[in-house]
């Protein structure tokens, strides 16, 4: 190794050892946790399941996203000033943009922000765009507003995220409205 990727192999591990589950909060994983908590994203990326005085957190699947095993049904039609419905436990919206499933923001490599980077989630925050790149990320889902934070703050979320016990969720890709699907034609429907 030549004394750059060893600089770099050694601040690589640095960092995954600092976030990495079970270890003492850091005052930054701390703000993200703030950040998280106050943000409202459990209400959600967090199932709930219900307790004795309605809706709960399901702390077992804290951040998990929408169970991968809930199928969901068409949404029902809706009139206007109406504009969105969610299911129970509110990890799926139905919408103009079809259904939206919340993502899974364990640190799962396979199925959640596992393989993501630091900037990855930056980029996703700043551009509302999956990795920043691909797909838009769909609404109710405020990254308009989440990406407004500085910096700092949103590195910090990230770096709390990272300390979550890992929840294995893969969470389903958003379904297109059915005017999409229907006006399509029949090669959309496979």
């Amino acid at each position: 190794m030549t004394p750059k990727t060893t600089l770099l192999a050694a601040l690589s591990m640095s960092s995954l050892a600092l976030a990495a589950p079970g270890t003492a909060p850091t005052a930054q994983v701390k703000r993200g946790e703030y950040l998280v908590s106050f943000g409202g994203c459990h209400d959600c990326h967090t199932p709930k399941k219900m307790g004795p005085k309605g809706p709960e957190l399901d702390n077992e699947r804290r951040l998990s996203g929408h169970p991968e095993q809930m199928a969901v049904t068409p949404a029902p039609a809706l009139e206007a000033p109406w504009l969105a419905a969610t299911v129970g436990n509110m990890t799926a919206w139905s919408g103009p943009w079809g259904i939206r499933y919340a993502a899974n923001l364990t640190p799962d490599r396979e199925t959640g922000l596992g393989s993501w980077t630091e900037q990855n989630f930056v980029d996703t925050m700043r551009t509302g765009r999956h990795m920043g790149r691909g797909r838009p990320i769909l609404p109710p889902m405020p990254w308009q507003m989440v990406g407004k934070l500085d910096d700092q703050d949103l590195k910090a979320v990230f770096a709390y995220l990272r300390t979550l016990p890992t929840v294995k969720n893969r969470v389903p890709q958003p379904t297109p409205p059915a005017s999409a699907s229907a006006s399509a034609g029949p090669a959309a429907a496979k």
